[in-house]
């Protein structure tokens, strides 16, 4: 992949797209980088060795893939400013603000634009992240393997054939991180009743959840069977289980994840409107 990359925006996810682009081994004079803040920038260049500019559309006419990497409120502002650049230069659109349709930002750059729409989630910034890509109908295969390989210097990275497949991505990983912080820190609160120091708890807490993952990872086993090879009969692992499932934990999870993904819906329709 050779593109010059123009991130348009240059918040945490950018850094971390950037870096790992860098550490892969990806020409920094083929990365340019935009903030409104004149010593971000110079900043930024320091750090990282490449360009940040603080004229998104200068960046828009060098570039071969543009990042939209703005507040999910601002992107209306943004498009519509870089609508003469993008109409002259056309290059790929790739989208990380949440819950903005690409008819909507195609709307706003003025038409007949190739987008892609991604939505990544917080573990992207330490490059472990999951995101779930859709493309337009004006998205060649050239381009998805380049919004691809973007994203996957952030960690993995799948296609959806429909946009509103994204909505479910965002319930299960972009807002994913959130429910087992919250299961990790009940866990933690839960052992330090029980009379364990708070340190412990942290990190028995966190590297069951880091152990538990990696073995669902590397195993070729799915979570069921892996569940049911660790509950013995009788066992302490299925008494609290069992309480999981007088509760009905999938209930929980279900209008959980439901609630998720409407409010994913919602959004889009209340940030199209702009």
């Amino acid at each position: 992949m050779s593109a010059t990359l123009a991130f348009i925006g240059a918040g945490n996810m950018s850094i971390s797209l950037i870096g790992g682009l860098i550490a892969s081994g990806y020409d920094k004079a083929k990365l340019i980088a935009t903030d409104r803040d004149e010593a971000r920038c110079r900043d930024l260049s320091q750090r990282y060795g490449i360009e940040c500019l603080t004229d998104n559309a200068e960046a828009v006419k060098r570039a071969d893939v543009v990042v939209l990497a703005v507040k999910p409120q601002q992107l209306a502002d943004v498009c519509q400013s870089l609508q003469s650049s993008v109409q002259a230069s056309a290059p790929l659109m790739v989208s990380i603000a949440a819950g903005v349709r690409t008819t909507d930002i195609d709307r706003w750059l003025g038409g007949h634009t190739a987008i892609v729409r991604t939505m990544p989630n917080t573990p992207s910034l330490i490059q472990s992240g999951a995101a779930g890509l859709f493309a337009n109908a004006r998205v060649s295969q050239g381009q998805k393997d380049e919004a691809e390989h973007l994203m996957r210097a952030a960690g993995m990275a799948v296609w959806v054939d429909h946009e509103d497949d994204l909505d479910v991505i965002t319930a299960v990983s972009g807002s994913g991180p959130a429910y087992y912080f919250l299961l990790m820190e009940t866990m933690e609160n839960v052992a330090r009743k029980m009379g364990m120091d708070a340190k412990t708890a942290r990190l028995l807490t966190i590297q069951t959840a880091f152990g538990a993952s990696k073995m669902a990872l590397e195993s070729h086993d799915d979570c069921q069977t892996l569940r049911e090879k660790v509950t013995s009969p009788n066992g302490t692992t299925e008494k609290a289980l069992d309480v999981f499932a007088r509760h009905d934990l999938e209930a929980i999870v279900t209008e959980a994840m439901e609630a998720s993904r409407d409010r994913a819906k919602t959004l889009a329709d209340e940030l199209g409107k702009q």
